[in-house]
């Protein structure tokens, strides 16, 4: 029970638990921040939600919440998705 290898096993298995409690966090942490980014948005709040706006300043007023960010133009020519982008970066998904 004490060989270097069941040591190592055992090290192996606990770092792997602790990489997957830290992806549910994670994963957790961003869906919080997309629901408060979706429930602080002016243009849940209009009274003609499905309806396009009068105006563009209606328009500007409506768009003015966080928005997400697409990947800069090199990460997308190496090829790399959006979705692997935002979640390399911690972004929430769509």
């Amino acid at each position: 029970m004490n060989s270097p290898d069941a040591r190592f096993s055992i090290l192996a298995s606990m770092k792997g638990l602790a990489r997957r409690i830290a992806a549910v966090f994670a994963e957790c942490s961003a869906a919080q921040r997309r629901m408060t980014m979706l429930r602080m948005a002016p243009d849940r709040y209009a009274p003609r939600q499905a309806q396009a706006p009068d105006t563009y300043a209606e328009f500007l007023f409506r768009t003015s919440g966080a928005l997400l960010h697409e990947p800069p133009a090199s990460a997308r020519s190496r090829g790399k998705t959006i979705r692997t982008w935002l979640a390399a970066a911690g972004q929430p998904r769509r």
